[in-house]
């Protein structure tokens, strides 16, 4: 019997989910026995090769390449979930939502305290992501098919999700796994 593909990624975010994931600790090597990994920096393989069973998405939206990034897992996942408050509402990087994109680059580039006094400039280069009009969580771009709150979730919330859905159990998100105190 073959295993089920999980692909991971992060968007616009801390990166704190994955290391989530690792912290399920030693097992770690369970999972490496119930899954394949196929596109993460789990296991470095940095583009899709197959379809994918499951798919974790953490970060939100705040530039063209997130959502190119997202739209294509979305495309290569059966299931795919996003993990954490950044993918879920946006997180921190959302802050920025209620400011104009023009007013946050005048501040990083042109006006920050840590900009040199002799003037700084606003990049430009057409090789770099359009930055969008806001942060968008996930499921406001694509079909989300499950969410794990947190910031970041637990590990363990991340490994009976994961293991309920490699033994096609359905997902039980009970208090004692999502509370936050």
């Amino acid at each position: 019997m073959s295993k089920p593909i999980v692909a991971t990624a992060s968007l616009a975010g801390c990166f704190g989910c994955h290391m989530s994931i690792l912290d399920i600790d030693e097992r770690i090597l369970t999972l490496i026995d119930l899954v394949e990994f196929n596109k993460s920096p789990i296991d470095d393989i940095k583009t899709f090769s197959k379809t994918c069973d499951i798919g974790l998405i953490e970060g939100g939206c705040c530039n063209s390449e997130n959502v190119e990034n997202l739209r294509d897992f979305r495309k290569h996942c059966k299931i795919l979930i996003s993990v954490g408050e950044c993918a879920i509402m946006g997180g921190l990087p959302a802050l920025r939502n209620g400011i104009p994109v023009k007013d946050c680059f005048a501040e990083a580039y042109l006006n920050g305290p840590t900009v040199d006094p002799a003037g700084g400039i606003i990049p430009n280069d057409p090789e770099l992501p359009i930055i969008l009009d806001r942060v968008y969580p996930l499921h406001e771009i694509v079909k989300i098919d499950a969410f794990l709150p947190g910031c970041p979730p637990s590990a363990e919330l991340i490994w009976k999700a994961l293991t309920a859905l490699i033994e096609g159990k359905p997902l039980e998100l009970t208090y004692d796994l999502v509370k936050f105190d």
